[in-house]
């Protein structure tokens, strides 16, 4: 395996940013295709691949998001071209005969709630943040969000479901003048040891 070259590792990390403001240029289906093709690749345990993504690109499935969006979400949200609801499934074991055929890993959760839940949220945000990635090799940007009801999310757009919310991401073409400074992060001392 080759390693990822400066302007690679650039579009992915150092010059990416978190955008609160949106150009009009849109997002086709096609490019969110193709951002799928992509994230979908990259690893889950037991390959069970629980997140589920929903875009919402109308301003009328927006206008149903709007009631669960904290107020500083809300105008960077209803001026994007595509808002990401990630959500992960709680059935998503009833995949696994289909993609984990080499064992008989839904035994493995049946019957556990617990394992469910956490199996289901913690693979689900890797592949939500997979999707950043991926979204961001197609030459989108990204503003994921937290700032929401998760219950009325559900409630709004999962109902009589085994989805469930994770959090929300607006992507597009960032508007580089709305970005607010850059944020300081941690050296590797902060945050690692090894042992």
């Amino acid at each position: 395996m080759t390693t990822l070259d400066p302007a690679g590792r650039d579009l992915l990390f150092n010059d990416a940013r978190t955008h609160n403001g949106w150009t009009d240029q849109p997002v086709s289906d096609d490019t969110l295709r193709e951002m799928f093709d992509l994230l979908k690749m990259a690893p889950t345990s037991a390959n069970c691949s629980p997140a589920r993504f929903v875009f919402l690109r109308s301003p009328q499935s927006r206008m149903r998001l709007a009631p669960a969006l904290l107020p500083g979400n809300l105008d960077k949200t209803m001026s994007a071209p595509v808002t990401v609801i990630v959500a992960h499934d709680l059935s998503f074991h009833e995949q696994l005969p289909r993609l984990f055929p080499n064992a008989d890993a839904r035994s493995w959760f049946t019957g556990n709630d617990e394992l469910i839940r956490q199996t289901a949220f913690r693979n689900g945000t890797l592949q939500g943040a997979y999707m950043m990635l991926a979204a961001r090799a197609v030459g989108l940007d990204c503003g994921p969000m937290s700032g929401f009801d998760s219950a009325k999310v559900d409630a709004e757009f999962f109902a009589g479901t085994t989805w469930r919310s994770n959090f929300l991401c607006n992507l597009g073409h960032g508007d580089p003048s709305k970005l607010f400074p850059r944020n300081p992060r941690f050296q590797f001392e902060d945050a690692c040891l090894v042992l």
